[in-house]
């Protein structure tokens, strides 16, 4: 293994962009992109395998859950007061979040740190300007700068604070990796992947980011969704809160939470740089990573990954046919009588991206996994 984190080698392609006339059947070819993905079975065996796995990658994003299983283990439930249900579902999913910057995910956001009596101004996050594109140009249209809110990380900062405080933890620091609540945090990152973390760096928040396999970014998402239909536990309520709230998971039109829209029994969190996890309720967990960090290719992969493992199927639903392309998901979405809830349309909108020359649809992005 090279000092990059990847084995020798270059992993393969995992998509192409394809563009030509509207009028013709002629195309080019015009990009490959290469990439790493895991799939993993019901049981939790590996089912689907391209590149290396088992190299070590920045996970970016897609760890929030795990991070705040990490905080309600750590006792964030407490700046929620004592003897109550802790915090709310939907909270948890913004402390989950990487926020597209819209009202009421600020709104939650406040709502976090004002728990402790904290403001956004003790947010350790830099200032930033919304992520979505919508609620960026009306931020900027009413003289709206960079703050520390906006950043789509600060749903995690504020339940960090939250933790601290409620945990008589320094908040001064929380950022640090030997803080307390990043210690635990790292423990409970830890548990879900199955072994230890293989670095630590710094995230483009400020807080730690540990290295971890892509097959371990896979089982600890499992992990998590398996617990959905559980007992409560801090997994258990993460998975339930996603679930429940996934337009707080990101936002109008991204693509983790038009996936978890699209297939009701599937978590799911993008990060930068390429990377993209989901899991189901019946076990089922992919992982992506784009080589050259681009994320135009990563939800594409991750739902070819996940039609592979045959993660369509309603858990409930032993009857539902395979699934062997985006014309099958639609057609098997409107079966009467076959149990099934996924939304056909919604799903192919964020696998199959359009590619458009002069304001038309020209070419398209295909994923595609060797057999």
């Amino acid at each position: 293994m090279n000092g990059t984190g990847y084995a020798a080698g270059v992993p393969p392609v995992v998509a192409e962009v394809l563009r030509g006339r509207a009028s013709e059947a002629d195309v080019l070819v015009e990009s490959r992109i290469r990439g790493t993905v895991v799939g993993l079975g019901p049981d939790g065996t590996v089912e689907l395998s391209v590149g290396d796995p088992g190299a070590v990658i920045s996970p970016r994003s897609t760890v929030k859950p795990m991070q705040a299983v990490g905080m309600l283990t750590a006792g964030l439930d407490r700046a929620f007061g004592p003897g109550g249900r802790g915090i709310p579902p939907e909270l948890l999913a913004i402390v989950c979040s990487s926020h597209s910057g819209e009202p009421a995910q600020l709104a939650a956001v406040r709502a976090v740190l004002a728990a402790v009596g904290r403001t956004p101004a003790d947010l350790a996050c830099p200032p930033d300007l919304p992520l979505g594109r919508l609620a960026c140009e009306r931020h900027l249209a009413a003289g709206g700068g960079p703050e520390p809110l906006l950043m789509n990380c600060s749903g995690k900062h504020a339940g960090m604070i939250a933790c601290c405080v409620a945990s008589g933890w320094p908040v001064d620091g929380y950022r640090e990796p030997d803080h307390p609540l990043q210690r635990r945090i790292r423990a409970s990152i830890e548990e879900l992947v199955g072994g230890p973390v293989a670095g630590t760096a710094v995230d483009g928040c400020g807080a730690p980011l540990f290295g971890i396999p892509l097959v371990g970014l896979a089982r600890g998402m499992r992990r998590i969704a398996l617990a959905a239909s559980g007992p409560p536990s801090p997994r258990q309520r993460v998975a339930a809160a996603m679930r429940a709230f996934p337009d707080r998971v990101g936002g109008p039109g991204r693509t983790d939470t038009e996936l978890m829209l699209a297939v009701p029994w599937i978590i799911a969190k993008d990060g930068a740089e390429g990377v993209s996890v989901a899991a189901t309720a019946s076990g089922h967990a992919a992982a992506v990573k784009i080589e050259d960090g681009s994320q135009r290719a990563a939800m594409p992969v991750l739902v070819a990954a996940l039609r592979r493992l045959g993660a369509f199927h309603a858990p409930d639903a032993a009857n539902v046919p395979d699934v062997a392309d985006l014309a099958d998901v639609a057609a098997v979405a409107d079966v009467p009588g076959v149990a099934v809830e996924v939304d056909g349309a919604r799903l192919a909108a964020i696998s199959v991206p359009k590619v458009l020359g002069g304001g038309v649809e020209v070419g398209r992005l295909r994923a595609f996994l060797a057999p």
